[in-house]
């Protein structure tokens, strides 16, 4: 089991897919908004419901970071992690990220056409 968490919105049907995703591939602990227990709430910004946030023993990733930093848990994602660390210094790929990021979380819902499980939040206990 990993010391990480990614935290994700457990009510949005494409969220649910990248959690998933990113469930299966790697040894993530996989945590949605529903089910914060206090500790995770107290690591998490005021307004953690606006994006996914990856939480570590050390730091908190949130946003595009999140889920760049998720996917280096994974198992094809971890030969880009070198890749990750040199692209991180520079402004003009952090601003990428988080445009591409919020340009994607913004349009969840058409991305969940295409993308999308029934998210945990909306599931009956028979499901």
């Amino acid at each position: 089991m990993s010391d990480a968490t990614l935290v994700y919105d457990d009510d949005c049907g494409f969220c649910t897919w990248w959690a998933d995703f990113i469930d299966e591939r790697s040894d993530l602990e996989i945590v949605g908004f529903s089910k914060l227990g206090d500790d995770l709430l107290e690591r998490l910004p005021e307004d953690y419901e606006s994006c996914s946030h990856l939480v570590t023993e050390e730091d908190v990733y949130s946003c595009g970071e999140s889920i760049e930093t998720a996917l280096t848990y994974t198992d094809m994602g971890k030969a880009a992690r070198p890749v990750r660390s040199f692209l991180r210094q520079f402004k003009d790929y952090e601003r990428f990220r988080e445009r591409a990021y919020r340009r994607v979380a913004d349009n969840r819902s058409k991305w969940g056409k295409v993308m999308s499980k029934t998210p945990p939040a909306r599931r009956n206990d028979a499901d």
